[in-house]
C-alpha cells in the first residue's frame, strides 16, 4: 500500500492533523462518517475510532462503495440541515465518491468530503493510485483545497465547514497520508460555526411591480418549488386573496402540496393533474422558489414573473417580464398587502374541478380494480404503500420510472419526507440516501422509518449496501418495483420513435438476496398480498424487504402529450410489430390505455 512505505507507526503522538480534523468535526456537530477505510485514510479513520471510545465521538459507518457514502452523507444532511460527511481513500476510493457529491453539490446540502491522497513527496510523480483530488472536485463543490502542512489544516479545515454550511453546498478536503499523520499545531482556535443565515428582503420597487402585474392580470397561476419551503403559509394566503391555482415541481411537492385548497398538480414528465393547462392558461404565471429545469413544460408566449433568492437564476428557463430577487416567504410578506383581492374565482375553479378530473381519470386509473391484475401494476404498489406507511416516514426513490409513482402516489403531510436525486438523477440513490436518513433518526432517538422505493436496476447497481443496512440493523424497508428492465429508459426510446433494446434484465429473486444477507424478506407476485406484505415490513424493527414483480409495460403518461410524442410511440410500436414483436405491442397498449390523459 502507498501509505505506510519508510513510515513507522506513530500512535504516541498525542495529537496528529487527523485528530485536529476529527476535533473540529465534533465541533461542527458531526456524528458519523461514512465511507471505507484504507491505507492513506487509516490516520483519519483510527482517530475517529480513538474519538468514540467513550460513545461521544464519530462513528465510522462502513459502507459497501464510497458513492453510497456520498449519498448516505447527502441524506443525513437533508434530513437534519446539518453537516454531514463521507470519506474515500486515495485514487479509486475517493473517485468513487464522485456522483454522490455531485447529487449532494447540486441538490444544495451541507456535505464534507474526505479525499485522502497519496504520500506528498510522491504528488506529481505518477505514483501508484495518484490522482488530483483537489482539482477532479472542484465541479461538485463549492469549496476544494488541499492540506498541505500541519500548519495550515486548522483553518482550511475550519473554511471547508464554513463553505459547506454557509453555501449550503459540498466541501473537499484533500488530505495525503502522511500529512494526516503530522503533529498538529498546538494552539488551535476552536472551530467557528457560521452564524444565522441573514434575511433577504426583495428591493419595495420590484415588488410594488409585481404586485401591479398581479392586479392586471386576469388568471394567475403560481408555481412553486423547494423555495417554498419556508414559506407555504404565505403562499396559500397569496393564492387565496388572488384567486390562484398552485401548480408545483416534484420538490416543491412536500413543502406546498398538502391540505393545499388551491392545488393543481405537478408539471413535467412525471407531472399529473390540471397544472399543465393552468401554467399555459394563465394571464400571469409566477414561478415561486424554483429552478424548474424543464423548459418545454413552461409556456413562451404568458407573461411570467419570477421570485428567486438566486439572481442568477432569474429568467434562465423561461421568459421573465417582472422579476424579484429575495427570500420567497420575505417577498410574500410584503406582496400581499399590496395586491387587490381577486373579483372572480372562475380560472380558479375551472382548473381545481379539471384537476379533480384528471385525478380520477389519470392517476386513478391504475389503483382502482386492479387487485386481481398480473403482472401487478406499480401504480398500486405505491398507492398501497402511501396508505400503510407511518405519517412521519421518509421515503427514498429511485431515479426513474420510481420518481413516478412516487410524484403521483406518494402523500405528503409536513412530516413525511420524499428525498431523491432529483437534480442530478443518478441511478442507484434510493438505498444508499435511506442509509444515510435512517442513522439521522437514530441519532435523535426518534424510531422514524425510512422507506426506499428502489428499481431493479438501481438496486442491482448497489446491491452491497443491503450489507450495511444489516450489519447496522437500520429501521429501512426497501420496496423492489422489480420489471426487470430500466422502465424509464425504456419510456425515453418509444419517446424518440426506437424500439426498446438493452434494457431488459434476467428475473432475479431479490427477496432470496435479502434473505440470504438476513434481512426478511418476501417475494410478491398476487397482488391480493400487496398490502399485508408492505404493512409487515414496515411495522419491522430493523430491516426489511418486499420484492414486488410488477408489470414491465406500464409506462409514465405526461399530463400534455405532444404531436411528436405520439409519432414516437406510433413509430416505436411500428417497429416493434414490424420485428415481431406484436405480443408485446399488444400488451403494452393493454396496460398504458387507460392511463392516456383525454380532454
Amino acid at each position: 500500500m502507498p501509505f505506510g512505505i519508510g513510515t513507522p507507526p506513530q500512535h504516541q503522538r498525542d495529537r496528529t492533523v487527523a485528530d485536529l480534523l476529527v476535533a473540529q468535526l465534533v465541533a461542527a456537530g458531526v456524528k458519523h462518517v461514512y465511507g471505507i477505510v484504507g491505507d492513506s485514510l487509516n490516520p483519519v479513520v483510527d482517530a475517529i475510532r480513538r474519538s468514540n471510545a467513550d460513545g461521544t465521538g464519530i462513528e465510522w459507518v462502513h459502507v459497501r462503495h464510497e458513492e453510497s457514502a456520498a449519498f448516505a452523507a447527502a441524506a443525513a444532511a437533508e434530513v437534519t440541515g446539518e453537516l454531514a460527511v463521507c470519506a474515500g481513500s486515495c485514487g479509486p476510493g475517493n473517485l468513487h465518491l464522485i456522483n454522490g457529491l455531485y447529487d449532494a453539490n447540486r441538490s444544495r446540502v451541507p456535505v464534507l468530503a474526505i479525499a485522502s491522497h497519496i504520500p506528498s513527496a510522491q504528488i506529481g510523480t505518477q505514483f501508484f493510485q495518484e490522482t488530483h483530488p483537489d482539482r477532479l472536485f472542484v465541479e461538485c463543490s463549492v469549496y476544494s483545497e488541499m492540506i498541505s502542512s500541519a500548519a495550515q489544516a486548522p483553518r482550511v479545515i475550519s473554511s471547508a465547514i464554513h463553505h459547506a454550511l454557509a453555501a449550503p453546498g459540498v466541501a473537499v478536503l484533500t488530505l495525503p497520508g502522511d500529512v494526516a499523520d503530522l503533529d498538529a499545531p498546538k494552539a488551535v482556535r476552536d472551530v467557528a460555526i457560521p452564524p444565522a443565515r441573514p434575511r433577504v428582503v426583495p428591493d419595495a420597487a420590484a415588488v410594488r411591480e409585481l404586485a401591479e402585474a398581479i392586479d392586471a392580470a386576469k388568471k394567475v397561476t403560481i408555481f412553486a418549488g423547494a423555495g417554498v419551503r419556508h414559506a407555504r403559509a404565505e403562499v396559500l394566503e397569496l393564492a387565496g386573496k388572488i384567486a390562484a391555482p398552485v401548480g408545483h415541481s416534484l420538490r416543491g411537492k412536500e413543502w406546498i402540496q398538502y391540505d393545499n385548497p388551491y392545488d393543481v398538480g405537478m408539471s413535467g414528465l412525471l407531472g399529473y393533474g390540471a397544472c399543465d393547462d393552468a401554467v399555459h392558461q394563465a394571464d400571469l404565471l409566477i414561478l415561486l422558489g424554483t429552478d424548474f429545469p424543464y423548459d418545454q413544460f413552461l409556456p413562451d408566449d404568458v407573461r411570467t414573473a419570477q421570485v428567486d433568492i438566486e439572481p442568477a437564476r432569474m429568467g434562465r428557463r423561461t421568459r421573465l417580464d417582472v422579476a424579484v430577487a429575495g427570500d420567497v416567504g420575505e417577498t410574500l410578506r410584503l406582496l400581499i398587502p399590496q395586491v387587490s383581492a381577486a373579483r372572480s374565482t372562475r380560472f380558479l375553479d375551472t382548473m381545481r374541478k379539471q384537476h379533480l378530473r384528471a385525478l380520477r381519470g389519470v392517476v386513478g386509473a391504475y389503483t382502482r380494480k386492479v387487485d386481481r391484475a398480473i403482472p401487478i401494476h406499480p401504480e398500486y404498489v405505491a398507492d398501497q404503500l402511501d396508505q400503510v406507511a407511518g405519517d412521519d416516514t421518509v421515503f427514498t426513490v429511485d431515479t426513474g420510472m420510481c420518481n413516478v409513482w412516487a410524484a403521483r402516489y406518494l402523500t405528503p403531510n409536513g412530516r413525511r419526507r420524499v428525498i431523491g436525486s432529483f437534480l442530478h438523477g443518478s441511478m442507484a440513490n434510493a438505498l444508499p440516501h435511506a442509509i444515510g436518513a435512517a442513522f439521522a433518526a437514530r441519532e435523535t432517538g426518534s424510531d422514524r422509518r425510512v422507506v426506499a422505493l428502489a428499481g431493479d436496476g438501481g438496486l442491482s447497481m448497489l446491491l452491497g449496501e443491503l450489507i450495511t443496512a444489516r450489519q447496522y440493523d437500520l429501521p429501512v424497508t426497501v420496496v423492489v418495483f422489480n420489471n426487470a428492465t430500466l422502465g424509464m429508459v425504456r419510456l425515453e426510446m418509444l419517446v424518440d420513435g426506437l424500439p426498446s433494446f438493452g434494457t431488459d434484465s434476467p428475473d432475479v429473486d431479490y427477496a432470496a438476496v435479502g434473505a440470504a444477507i438476513g434481512i426478511p424478506s418476501r417475494r410478491v407476485t398476487d397482488p391480493a398480498q400487496v398490502r399485508a406484505a408492505l404493512a409487515d415490513a414496515v411495522a419491522q424493527p430493523g430491516p426489511a424487504l418486499v420484492d414486488v414483480v410488477t408489470d414491465p409495460r406500464a409506462l409514465s403518461i405526461p399530463p400534455n402529450i405532444t404531436a411528436g410524442q405520439v409519432r414516437g410511440f406510433a413509430a416505436a410500436l411500428t417497429k416493434e410489430v414490424l420485428g415481431g414483436g406484436m405480443g408485446e405491442a399488444v400488451s403494452m397498449a393493454r396496460s398504458n390505455l387507460r392511463n392516456v390523459p383525454r380532454p
